[in-house]
């Protein structure tokens, strides 16, 4: 286990002392200063493996996460009740400090998924959806502009400022619908999606995530795709870390691993009906890769990588279990 303070672990373990003390996590000067600097600290491209820190560290990490997620409902709360005093919210969302970050993460998500799925989905769920529900409103909006977007959060009070935000605009109203709901209690309604996205911060630690995982895998539709959020290196300081191995009951189809603005690394993913027996391969720097086979498959075909900036790319197909 790695427990010595270099540089970087000193930096962040200052920076969650700091964010602990605060009296409160809603936006402020202090608050938008301290989670500021520990973005740009975990945002730069680090080999450091989460998972082999030692139980002091993995513990303060879980511990930020949960703050971190404290600080974004927050945010968003603040700036959705904002946005909902214009007149047309929605000419307005450049105001939120992370919209571009939105939009580069909506492209990057959009592009794979149509590199994966052979028809534009019909029916789209998204999942921890929040009072600020950016990614279905510019997916909406830019990308899937026929399709149909049911955005899942537990609180009522964020799923009545989110519907707010689209109220003023007729299309997106039409196409847009809010469910207060546990997303462990709903079942049959999620064979209807052709594709479920799972917001970061659903499931904050391995094991809420799992589960989160192991239940849509239980209800979705065979052939459906799931997209998820995780996070890489430095960067799983800030959100949990989903593995492709996680992802029982799915074949899982690429893994994105964004090193610039864009904070998130993506995973894509096939619900299957039966086993798949699949290979590992990892595109390390857009110029060489190599291939780790985990079973012997016949056929394999890779993916045309996005040109996304500097990106680190890992086509994760693993031998499922179920």
């Amino acid at each position: 286990m790695i427990c010595q303070e270099e540089p970087l672990l000193a930096q962040i373990t200052r920076l969650y002392e700091e964010i602990s003390r605060l009296d409160s996590l809603k936006p402020s000067k202090d608050v938008n200063t301290l989670f500021t600097q520990l973005v740009l600290t975990c945002m730069p491209h680090s080999a450091i493996d989460v998972t082999k820190l030692c139980k002091r560290v993995q513990e303060m990490r879980s511990k930020l996460i949960r703050l971190c997620g404290e600080a974004e409902g927050l945010l968003e709360s603040h700036f959705s009740t904002l946005l909902g005093s214009f007149e047309n919210p929605l000419h307005h969302l450049h105001l939120f400090p992370y919209f571009n970050n939105y939009l580069k993460l909506s492209q990057l998500e959009f592009s794979i998924l149509t590199q994966h799925s052979v028809r534009v989905p019909v029916r789209v769920a998204f999942v921890g959806a929040g009072p600020l529900p950016l990614t279905s409103i510019v997916l909406a909006t830019y990308h899937l502009t026929e399709s149909f977007f049911h955005n899942y959060d537990i609180d009522a009070s964020a799923n009545s400022m989110a519907s707010r935000l689209v109220s003023s605009a007729p299309d997106l109203s039409r196409r847009m619908s809010f469910h207060t709901s546990d997303i462990m209690k709903v079942t049959d309604e999620l064979k209807a999606y052709d594709v479920v996205f799972l917001a970061a911060l659903v499931g904050m630690d391995k094991e809420e995530k799992v589960r989160v995982i192991d239940h849509l895998a239980r209800y979705m539709d065979p052939g459906a795709i799931l997209m998820l959020r995780s996070a890489h290196g430095a960067r799983a300081f800030l959100y949990p870390v989903v593995d492709p191995v996680d992802l029982r009951g799915f074949e899982v189809l690429s893994v994105f691993h964004p090193t610039d603005e864009v904070i998130n690394s993506v995973l894509i993913a096939r619900r299957v009906s039966t086993p798949v027996c699949t290979q590992l391969f990892l595109h390390s720097d857009l110029a060489s890769m190599r291939l780790q086979p985990s079973c012997k498959c016949s056929d394999f075909q890779a993916l045309n990588p996005l040109n996304h900036g500097s990106m680190i790319e890992e086509l994760a197909i693993n031998e499922n279990k179920y």
